[in-house]
């Protein structure tokens, strides 16, 4: 029989040396001391991720003062914390023990009682650097899911919020919780969900992103399946309409399902303008879209096949540019994306006085050495930037963007204009065929559901937004009701 599975004894040594057979590593450790008439205890924890202070104050300063237990229920009474349970086998203590909570066992005593006094340093709550608004709450998600629940719970305050957690990964026992509003979303969602987490054998959880691939419909698209999110007010907006959503120990970001592809139009800060502003923010992004993907296609199909595309007046001021250039192109631009691409990934990772450095080499010293030597054209230099910055409106979709956009300039080299109408063709089919926990990726366009386009490329005011999505096919559907709104239209 494996040690990990026996019992806890009555014995104190014995128990001891289980525990430690276990966990054999140097920042276990093992704190003895006797209560009032010299019965032994010892208390068994991880250094550093431990509440010395509190193990010592709240546990063995009242049990030095007192007479020795007899039972744990007893010992409990005697212990001053708010969290504590019990531990009848060595694996189960040992899984509380590298958690951060240590294993109190008293001589005479079968088991262990658990404590709360995990504390593990952790950052500040401050505005996610990914989802920076002008209004609107300035909280974001850290590292620590016990702070991330607390967030949630601090804004629906409602006995309907389920937190349903459980271990994931052999040896990191990362804690994934699933939160979902009993009653409002689909219960096979939320089954579905708890199913493919339990059903993951990893060695270890580092972050939510692992989760998401195993929550995907289809773990090899290009296209993201499960929604993201930073900000709690996000999530928890996204609970009440129906969704089910994810928080992994370790992670600042936050997963939601199902997902829809309109949801990466949208922003907190739309929620906290008017309608109007919301609606051309949103449309804006999805033109910004559009540029970032065929602008720099067209450009090469246009100077290869199809010069009359161009007016004529642009035609001779790009004709003017592009004299002497070596490269086709199609090469040009491909070449451009590449460099694009290169800066990016080392701005990104370089120190952000090195990376402010760069940026100034990049866009002046290289580009305009690179023009003045004759290796590239103006226009293209233009089109690439343009075409870059277009596809930041969106940053969850800047990764997708980025290969689908260079995939639409290969193809534009190659077949011109054709080709770029075939490939906006294949990924509008796959994204109509695409759809995960029964809700089709391009909802509530494809297919079209009227009642919920109002809050999706297009907002409209909170009156209007009376039901919840339809698309989830949730119990539920009411989520506003309005009195005297006749009266308050005077």
């Amino acid at each position: 029989m494996d040690k990990s599975a026996k019992k806890l004894g009555t014995k104190l040594p014995d128990n001891v040396k289980l525990l430690k057979d276990i966990l054999p590593a140097e920042d276990v450790l093992v704190y003895t001391f006797r209560t009032a008439d010299g019965k032994s205890c010892a208390a068994v924890y991880t250094d550093g991720i431990t509440d010395k202070e509190s193990l010592g104050e709240l546990a063995a300063k009242p049990l030095t003062l007192a007479k020795a237990p007899k039972s744990r229920e007893e010992a409990k009474k005697l212990l001053y914390f708010p969290e504590m349970k019990d531990a009848d086998d060595a694996e189960s203590a040992a899984s509380e023990i590298l958690a951060g909570n240590p294993a109190l066992l008293i001589d005479g005593i079968a088991g262990a009682v658990v404590l709360g006094t995990k504390k593990i340093a952790v950052r500040a709550v401050t505005e996610p650097q990914t989802a920076i608004t002008v209004k609107g709450p300035r909280e974001g998600f850290i590292e620590d899911i016990k702070t991330n629940m607390g967030l949630v719970r601090r804004r629906i305050k409602s006995p309907a919020l389920r937190l349903d957690t459980q271990k994931v990964g052999k040896y990191s026992k990362t804690v994934v919780s699933v939160v979902y509003l009993e009653g409002i979303t689909d219960a096979r969602i939320v089954e579905e969900i708890k199913e493919r987490i339990a059903a993951v054998e990893i060695d270890g959880v580092p972050d939510s992103s692992y989760i998401a691939q195993f929550l995907a419909k289809k773990p090899y698209s290009l296209f993201k399946q499960v929604g993201t999110t930073e900000k709690p007010d996000v999530f928890c907006a996204k609970l009440l309409e129906g969704r089910a959503g994810v928080l992994v120990d370790g992670s600042p970001i936050a997963l939601t399902l199902p997902y829809m592809l309109s949801e990466d139009f949208q922003s907190a800060q739309d929620y906290f303008v008017s309608p109007y502003r919301a609606t051309i923010t949103r449309l804006l992004r999805l033109a910004a879209v559009c540029i970032a993907l065929f602008l720099p296609a067209f450009y090469v199909a246009a100077q290869l096949f199809k010069l009359q595309l161009l007016p004529f007046a642009l035609l001779m001021t790009i004709s003017g540019g592009i004299q002497g250039i070596p490269l086709s192109p199609s090469l040009e631009l491909f070449f451009l994306l590449v460099v694009l691409e290169i800066l990016i990934e080392a701005s990104v990772r370089m120190p952000k006085y090195v990376a402010l450095a760069l940026s100034v080499i990049g866009a002046l010293v290289l580009g305009d050495t690179a023009v003045k030597a004759g290796l590239v054209s103006s226009p293209a230099i233009i089109i690439v930037a343009l075409s870059g910055i277009a596809a930041y409106t969106v940053p969850d979709l800047t990764g997708t963007l980025s290969v689908v956009r260079i995939a639409f300039v290969i193809v534009a080299g190659s077949i011109g204009t054709y080709g770029i109408l075939l490939l906006t063709a294949l990924i509008l089919y796959y994204l109509l065929s695409s759809d995960g926990y029964g809700t089709p990726l391009l909802a509530p366009f494809s297919p079209l559901i009227r009642r919920d386009l109002k809050d999706s490329l297009l907002k409209t005011d909170i009156y209007s937004l009376r039901s919840r999505p339809a698309v989830f096919r949730g119990k539920n559907k009411t989520r506003l009701k309005v009195r005297n709104r006749r009266k308050d239209n005077g």
